[in-house]
């Protein structure tokens, strides 16, 4: 046996989030119903599936999802970004305690002899950074690809694990800052993001999203956490709306990420809790960050005036895993 011996555990415990408050209504910003309208109801958002998933894309056999659409190409011109060598991490650190949005998701117990610890990560939910596996969401009973969910069992994921994303991530990275455009703190919970915000960040910041590009949107979940007190999030959160993933799609985003769970919560899509999980993940085939701590990267990217950067994550590559925590780095 080794001398210096770290054990570290991970437990994939999907939670069940929110599956109690659905709203169905018209968005705020004008969009209504007819050709291109946003779902609101499950029938809806079924053809709306049917009509973006990026199923045999790349192959009746993948498990890459968009994860493919980052070439060497976009990686050596990602590593271009890099001028001044600062490193900023997008993970926020394991909590202990729980809180509204923490019960028991982090453990480290440590041998008396200081050679070996433990960690216990219960990583699905709303308290660790981390990044979903292509097999954690289905929709009717298929997950990306039309892989049946048979596929998988309690030992694992049969397809689509987290392992698929071993070689790492190394891209350009952008951070979508809407608090800042909208001249607050933070976005109080429940606020929808839509396509227009999304557009008038860009114009602001002066980037535009492009294919193979890994989106941050900071709702400055840490921030009002950091004033207010924890809350529940599960039903509870900013986040974007449905109807923003036909523009990630558009645009050949390769990873979205945010500093909650991305949906924007209570759902808007009447039946559907998670719409953006779903059709993300078990549609595009497109990884998710979730909870990563995006304050330190927004007030970066403000000083340096830059709010693309070199990004740089690679997941713990378990066999059938359904995510991983993991570190994010942006580096400009």
């Amino acid at each position: 046996m080794r001398r210096h011996q770290r054990v570290v555990v991970i437990t994939a415990v999907v939670t069940a989030v929110a599956a109690s408050m659905f709203v169905s209504c018209v968005p705020a910003d004008g969009q209504h119903n007819g050709p291109g309208a946003p779902p609101h109801t499950a029938a809806e958002f079924d053809e709306l599936f049917d009509e973006l998933n990026n199923w045999g894309r790349w192959g009746d056999d993948d498990e890459r999802g968009t994860f493919n659409l980052i070439t060497p190409e976009k990686s050596r011109a990602a590593a271009q970004l890099v001028e001044r060598g600062l490193s900023v991490s997008l993970s926020h650190n394991p909590m202990r305690e729980d809180a509204a949005d923490n019960s028991g998701s982090f453990e480290h117990v440590m041998a008396d002899n200081l050679r070996s610890d433990t960690y216990r990560f219960t990583y699905h939910g709303y308290a660790v950074s981390h990044i979903d596996a292509l097999c954690h969401f289905e929709h009717h009973g298929s997950l990306y690809n039309n892989v049946p969910t048979t596929a998988s069992s309690p030992d694992g994921c049969g397809k689509l694990g987290i392992e698929n994303l071993k070689t790492g991530i190394v891209t350009r990275g952008i951070l979508l800052d809407i608090p800042r455009l909208k001249g607050v703190a933070y976005l109080e919970p429940g606020t929808p993001i839509y396509v227009s915000d999304i557009e008038d960040w860009e114009a602001q910041a002066g980037i535009t999203v492009s294919a193979g590009d890994a989106v941050f949107l900071r709702t400055g979940r840490w921030a009002r956490r950091a004033e207010l007190g924890p809350w529940q999030l599960s039903g509870n959160s900013a986040g974007i709306h449905v109807s923003v993933v036909r523009w990630l799609k558009e645009r050949d985003v390769a990873f979205f990420g945010s500093d909650t769970a991305s949906d924007v919560q209570p759902s808007l899509v009447e039946g559907v809790n998670l719409p953006v999980h779903t059709l993300l993940i078990a549609g595009l085939g497109m990884n998710l960050f979730d909870n990563v701590d995006l304050e330190t990267l927004a007030e970066t990217a403000s000083s340096e005036d830059r709010w693309e950067f070199l990004l740089s994550a690679g997941p713990i590559p378990v066999d059938g895993g359904t995510g991983s925590p993991l570190n994010a780095l942006a580096i400009f």
